[in-house]
C-alpha cells in the first residue's frame, strides 16, 4: 500500500464518483479505477458499492475513509515538523558553559538570543568543567560547550573564539591589600590563600604556578582549597584568605568581597564555543551563526586582526 491508494481512496470516497475524483486528482480515469481495485485487493475486502452512477462507500469504506484521512494529516505534520528541525527552527540544542562564563558576556547573550530567534525550539543548558564538556561533545552528549583554555587545534573539534578573560584577586573588604594603588604578586608572599584544586585543570594551575613564581610570589601560602569560583569567594568572605577568580566575578560577588587587579599577572583566559565538526544539525549551525553576530565576538575578532 501507497500514499497515493490513501489519497487516490479519499478523493473517490468525498466525491462518491470516479470521473470527478479523476478530475480533482488530475489522473486519467481508468488508472484511478485501477489503484481503487489494487487496494482493494490488498485489503481483503471491498470499500465501496457500485451504483448506476457513481460509487458509496459501504460501513468498511466509511471506516478506512477516516483512518487514511487522519493517516494523511499526520503524515502531514510530521512532514512540517521535521521541516522545521532541517531549518534550524525548531528540535533540540543540547549547550554546555563553564559556571564563571554564565554570569556576564557572550554566554548569557548567547542563550538571550537563541531564546528570542528560536522560540519553538528546546535549549538544554548543562554547567559544567571544561574538560567535562570536551568529554561530552566527543561522545555527542552534547552539541556544543564554552570551554576555557580550548587548544588551538584538534582533529575532531571546531572551535570559535569568543571572549579573553582575566585572572584577578578576590579579597575580603578592608583587607590590607585593597589599599594598594598598584597590587602586584609579590605583595601577595605572606597572604593566605584559597587555592583552586590542581585536578580540576592542570594545565591551567601549573600556568598559574609558573606566572606566580615569575612575580616573586614564589611560595603561595595556601590555607584551603576551593573546587570552584562560588566555594572561593564563599570562603573569601568569611575571611579565610584571598583567591583568584575571573573579572566576570564582578557581576555576581558577595558585598563583602572585592576583586582587585594584579598589575604584573597576565594570565588572560580564552572563551571558546567548541564543537563537533561532523555535527550538521542545523540548529547548531544556526546557533554558531548566531554567536559570531554578537558585538563583543565581532569586535574581539576585528582586534585580532
Amino acid at each position: 500500500m501507497e500514499l497515493r491508494h490513501l489519497r487516490y481512496f479519499i478523493a473517490i470516497g468525498e466525491e462518491q464518483h470516479y470521473g470527478r475524483a479523476a478530475r480533482r486528482l488530475r489522473v486519467a480515469q481508468p488508472a484511478l479505477s485501477r489503484q481503487i481495485q489494487d487496494l482493494e485487493k490488498e485489503l481483503g475486502f471491498k470499500l465501496f458499492e457500485r451504483l448506476p452512477r457513481g460509487v458509496k462507500l459501504n460501513a468498511a469504506g466509511k471506516l478506512f475513509l477516516e483512518d487514511a484521512r487522519r493517516v494523511l494529516q499526520e503524515l502531514s505534520e510530521a512532514a512540517v515538523r521535521a521541516g522545521r528541525v532541517a531549518s534550524g527552527r525548531s528540535g533540540t540544542l543540547r549547550v554546555g558553559f563553564t559556571e564563571n562564563s554564565s554570569w556576564h558576556g557572550v554566554v548569557p547573550d548567547s542563550f538571550r538570543r537563541f531564546r528570542e530567534r528560536q522560540p519553538d525550539a528546546e535549549l538544554q543548558l548543562q554547567p559544567e568543567a571544561s574538560l567535562a564538556q570536551l568529554e561530552a561533545i566527543r561522545s555527542g552528549r552534547l552539541d556544543a560547550g564554552f570551554v576555557n583554555f580550548m587548544p588551538k587545534s584538534d582533529p575532531e573539534l571546531d572551535q570559535l573564539l569568543v571572549a579573553r578573560q582575566h585572572v584577578e584577586l578576590a579579597a575580603p573588604k578592608r583587607h590590607p591589600l585593597t589599599r594598594l594603588k598598584k597590587l602586584r604578586l609579590r605583595d601577595l608572599t605572606d597572604a593566605p590563600f584559597v587555592w583552586f584544586p590542581r585536578r580540576a585543570n592542570p594545565a591551567f594551575y601549573d600556568l598559574m604556578m609558573l606566572e606566580c613564581y615569575r612575580g616573586g610570589l614564589k611560595s603561595p601560602r595556601i590555607v584551603q582549597e576551593g573546587v570552584n569560583e562560588p566555594t572561593i569567594l564563599s570562603l573569601v568572605s568569611t575571611g579565610l584568605g584571598v583567591g583568584w577568580v575571573l573579572a566576570t566575578a564582578r557581576w555576581r560577588c558577595p558585598e563583602s568581597v572585592v576583586i582587585l587587579p594584579v598589575v604584573d599577572l597576565n594570565m588572560p583566559l580564552t572563551l571558546a564555543l567548541v564543537w563537533r565538526k561532523d555535527n550538521t544539525l542545523a540548529l547548531l549551525a544556526n546557533f554558531i551563526a548566531d554567536v559570531r553576530r554578537l558585538p563583543e565576538v565581532r569586535a574581539l575578532h576585528e582586534e585580532s586582526r
